[in-house]
């Protein structure tokens, strides 16, 4: 099996427990060389979600997976980007990974860190902004060592907008 179907499917499934809401991979491909800056090599996480919106069905939150390098301008990189309230987000593997740091393959630690990163750039499509509990998803990670020390959770307070939309 794909090993990156793997990485997907675990997503989904800890993304449906998460949101409580049915989540399904969509295998289309979207060819993102339009975002690509060859000087810093890397994509533009902004031009990406913007495309994403544009292709995206207004009532469905979309999580777009890549496994290139993100930016936006003012910052080095990000894990991932999403616009607050509006209904896609877009998270990178790239960072996430054991080896971008020279060490060996971990699939559970980029697991765990995926999920993180999903959940919390989708909390921002609920209208979540950066929480000053360092161990609720939605507190800001800026490194992997902040990514791996927070929760994989949301805190009460956070946890409200989410649950309001939950299917059950």
């Amino acid at each position: 099996m794909d090993p990156g179907l793997t990485l997907l499917e675990h997503l989904a499934a800890a993304l449906a427990r998460i949101f409580r809401m049915p989540c399904q991979i969509r295998p289309e491909v979207m060819d993102i060389a339009f975002a690509r800056d060859e000087g810093r090599k890397q994509c533009h996480s902004t031009a990406i979600l913007q495309r994403l919106e544009r292709n995206a069905n207004p009532d469905v939150r979309v999580l777009g997976v890549t496994a290139v390098d993100l930016y936006v301008p003012v910052l080095t990189f990000v894990f991932g980007e999403a616009q607050l309230e509006g209904n896609c987000a877009v998270v990178s593997t790239a960072r996430l990974k054991d080896e971008h740091y020279g060490l060996p393959p971990r699939e559970d630690v980029l697991r765990e860190r995926l999920i993180k990163e999903a959940a919390h750039e989708l909390g921002h499509t609920f209208g979540l902004r950066h929480c000053p509990d360092w161990r609720c998803v939605m507190a800001s990670s800026y490194g992997v060592e902040i990514l791996d020390v927070k929760g994989s959770d949301f805190c009460s307070a956070c946890k409200r907008p989410i649950a309001e939309n939950a299917y059950w």
